[in-house]
């Protein structure tokens, strides 16, 4: 049942970044809500967990590109590890840790990525640093809501069969 939730999450964010990314951003890449669902499932349920969406989520989203199938897979897998190993770590609950977390995996998917890249010699990358700053940025924002609508969610859903009894 979880895994089928991953996946969905998966599939949704491949959708609105692929659909919407052109309508919010003019079509560069300054999110990328399926690193954003990586780096939630990783902290969420573990390095294994985050390993296998990364994998999943970077192979379809590299299919779904120009590029090189496998990189972004790569690169997902790694920061979907890692990450979920730091978030068993260490407590990873409250804000800042979050945001801290979220800025270093986008860093270090830009690394991992690009690092490929140019070492394979595909592609070279002049000066990326505003675009990795801002996609951090973006990626730390989105994380933050993610979190906030799903943690407040069980409440709501309390809230609501609560007001109900009252009302009765």
């Amino acid at each position: 049942m979880k895994a089928v939730g991953v996946l969905i999450a998966i599939a949704l964010a491949l959708a609105l970044q692929t659909t919407l990314a052109r309508f919010l951003v003019g079509g560069t890449a300054a999110l990328d809500l399926v690193l954003v669902v990586v780096v939630y499932v990783a902290l969420t349920s573990g390095p294994v967990t985050g390993m296998l969406a990364g994998s999943v989520a970077g192979i379809v989203q590299d299919a779904l590109s120009s590029g090189v199938i496998g990189i972004g897979g790569l690169a997902k897998s790694i920061v979907g590890f890692v990450t979920g190993a730091i978030g068993q770590q260490f407590i990873v609950t409250a804000a800042l840790p979050r945001v801290v977390v979220f800025l270093a995996a986008t860093g270090a998917h830009a690394a991992v990525f690009m690092g490929l890249y140019v070492v394979l010699g595909l592609r070279s990358f002049p000066s990326p640093w505003a675009a990795i700053l801002s996609q951090a940025l973006g990626n730390a924002a989105a994380g933050m809501i993610a979190f906030t609508i799903v943690e407040s969610f069980p409440g709501a859903v309390e809230r609501r069969r609560l007001s109900r009894r009252t009302r009765h």
